[in-house]
């Protein structure tokens, strides 16, 4: 899986398979073990962020189309990326993963099965760009 493709020439490394249980295992833990959120460090969490993002007192801007708010946030094990409204991303050393953890207020949320139809549904592909939705 790659996230960014345009922050990396090296090869994705791959997600590590969740365990299977058992054969014979009682199918309703195998079912809620099915539907748990990913967890863990090969899970790849997003956040929206729609007010300034500021970055040691800097305000973030992106590089393309120059917009100063409504971003998503991508947490992919220490690595956090910035996408904005007109898909372009880049990653972001300066936001830790303890830093995305203490913008997360709700920590349930929409799974996606992945990144690509995550940034679709949530309207980072590029579909609005120029444009800020609040």
């Amino acid at each position: 899986m790659t996230l960014v493709p345009r922050t990396t020439d090296r090869p994705a490394e791959s997600t590590p398979a969740q365990p299977v249980l058992p054969a014979g295992t009682d199918p309703l833990l195998q079912l809620a073990y099915e539907t748990q959120p990913p967890s863990g460090p090969g899970a790849t969490r997003c956040l929206s962020h729609p007010r300034e993002l500021a970055l040691r007192g800097i305000p973030v801007t992106c590089t393309a189309c120059r917009a100063r708010r409504d971003w998503l946030l991508i947490n992919h094990g220490r690595n956090v990326w910035v996408c904005c409204r007109c898909s372009n991303q880049w990653l972001e050393p300066e936001i830790s993963r303890a830093d995305f953890d203490a913008l997360i207020a709700i920590p349930d949320g929409t799974i996606y099965p992945s990144v690509e139809q995550g940034l679709a549904a949530l309207g980072f592909d590029g579909a609005f760009a120029g444009t800020y939705l609040d």
